[in-house]
């Protein structure tokens, strides 16, 4: 069946904008200079795209929402970057994300819910299935995995990792990369516990959350330090699962970064 675009009388859309089968524009909508929206994606009245985004399909828009700002950074001066979305996702009413800085890209994955009033700041890289609840605030160059899920008014500072299946308690104050598979809580955020039910929702096999809650007490509750813990998980767990050689891979990266924040920007730095 063939699918039709459809465009309100009263939408601005600009003539080098993209507008693939089934894409409906409503009522006062703005779509800026070079715009893809990808077949089946609704843009809400009121929403505004401003430049050089992609959509893909089967995506909603919301009122309010504005996608394609330039960057909130000083040293932006005009370079054309972009904002890349995947397919699926609800991004719901005044969610504000932000084109990259120096000529990159700010990606967002597929399946993904963002809240109200949430935002996702200029070169950030965030995965699939990720659940952000109303006011949350993701600094520049943050990178979000898989299935991470944020409670509401959640502050993350910049160049920070949000590892897989990882959830964040409301109103924390995240300052430093947190492991998949974990609960944080805090204001400075810090691990509570593994994530029980996001792993077993996933379909993470029982003898893999035991694995990873027994190395959750060794790294974040025994009070030793970083390195002694990851040998010592090492030592006392064998047959380790893919899920524990990721956790404790992050971990070894986290105990390497500045302040516990992911190493590219240590790398940068040096650069």
């Amino acid at each position: 069946m063939e699918l039709n675009t459809l465009v309100h009388p009263t939408a601005v859309v600009h003539p080098s904008a993209i507008l693939e089968p089934g894409v409906i524009i409503e009522a006062y909508a703005y779509i800026g200079p070079n715009v893809k929206i990808g077949e089946g994606t609704k843009i809400h009245t009121h929403a505004i795209i401003m430049e050089n985004v992609i959509i893909g399909k089967n995506c909603e828009i919301f009122p309010g929402a504005v996608i394609g700002a330039p960057p909130q950074d000083l040293r932006y001066k005009g370079e054309k970057t972009f904002v890349i979305i995947g397919d699926n996702n609800k991004i719901r009413e005044f969610v504000t994300i932000h084109r990259a800085l120096e000529e990159g890209c700010t990606e967002i994955g597929s399946n993904n819910l963002l809240m109200a009033y949430s935002h996702i700041g200029h070169n950030c890289k965030v995965g699939n299935n990720v659940v952000m609840a109303n006011y949350v605030g993701i600094s520049g160059h943050v990178v979000i995995e898989d299935g991470a899920v944020f409670g509401g008014i959640v502050g993350v500072h910049q160049w920070v990792r949000v590892g897989r299946l990882a959830m964040i308690g409301g109103y924390s104050k995240v300052v430093q990369d947190v492991p998949p598979f974990m609960i944080v809580d805090g204001r400075p955020a810090k691990v509570a516990g593994p994530n029980k039910v996001g792993m077993r929702r996933a379909g993470i096999p029982l003898s893999v959350r035991n694995q990873i809650k027994k190395a959750c007490l060794i790294l974040f509750h025994s009070k030793l330090p970083l390195g002694k813990g990851i040998k010592k998980v090492e030592e006392e767990i064998p047959d380790k699962s893919e899920e524990l050689l990721s956790l404790l891979e992050f971990v070894e990266a986290m105990r390497k970064s500045r302040a516990g924040r992911q190493l590219e920007h240590l790398a940068r730095r040096r650069g």
